[in-house]
């Protein structure tokens, strides 16, 4: 496979054919903030804030679906970047109810690390406060719509890691939201393994283990990496 070389921040950086400019950077210790990417799933580009500046284009692209290629030209880090991002954790914030002295994730969530990494500590954007359903029918966990930001990585990671394809993404615009096979109560899913997976997945306390208060919701991503990693090798057949 071919070795491709281009330059992220003014450093010449090598990556093989195929890899992504957000894997590029990352294999370099070049920091992209991410919300939807994770690893072992694949990437759809949905939360755009790995946004990034090629050569002279005017049009900035989710580097976790780019590819790179030779005597590629990329600013990760702009201050016009930085701008947008800002932007995208202000609309996040404005969208859904994200109260975070009550959530289960306080202290352990990327998108309150995404706010105070960027500066975030108030919106320009009107809150909406939609009226959002807590769906805690499954024994085991729950799902509070009001802190999603319909990130999919629960939709990926069921279907391509679990292989259930027990949640998915429905309506459209700012009515989407993750609903479980035929928009049913989580607790009457007959797709559902209770696997976890999804909760593990999840970058903020909006799929949680029954039980957990505030703060108490910390996730281990490695978990999922590691499982696919062992299919990947084949470490598991005898």
């Amino acid at each position: 496979m071919a070795v491709k070389t281009l330059t992220i921040d003014g450093r010449l950086v090598s990556a093989m054919e195929g890899q992504t400019v957000l894997e590029a950077a990352q294999e370099a210790g070049i920091h992209i903030p991410t919300l939807c990417h994770l690893d072992g799933v694949s990437d759809l580009g949905a939360c755009r804030m790995c946004l990034v500046e090629l050569g002279n284009s005017p049009k900035l692209q989710p580097a976790c679906v780019l590819k790179v290629a030779e005597g590629m030209e990329v600013r990760t880090n702009s201050d016009r970047l930085r701008k947008y991002r800002k932007m995208i954790v202000e609309l996040l914030l404005s969208e859904r109810n994200h109260v975070c002295s009550v959530c289960v994730s306080n202290g352990h969530c990327e998108l309150q690390d995404m706010a105070v990494e960027l500066g975030v500590d108030h919106s320009r954007f009107d809150y909406i406060y939609p009226v959002e359903r807590v769906d805690i029918t499954h024994q085991r966990f729950g799902v509070d719509h009001n802190r999603c930001i319909l990130c999919g990585r629960c939709v990926r990671v069921c279907d391509e890691v679990e292989g259930a394809h027990t949640w998915d993404m429905a309506g459209r615009g700012a009515k989407s939201f993750v609903i479980t096979d035929m928009n049913q109560p989580w607790g009457d899913s007959t797709s559902c393994t209770s696997c976890g997976k999804c909760v593990q997945a999840c970058p903020t306390g909006a799929i949680f283990q029954k039980g957990a208060t505030v703060g108490e919701m910390q996730k281990d991503r490695t978990r999922l990496e590691f499982i696919v990693t062992a299919r990947e090798k084949k470490q598991w057949i005898g």
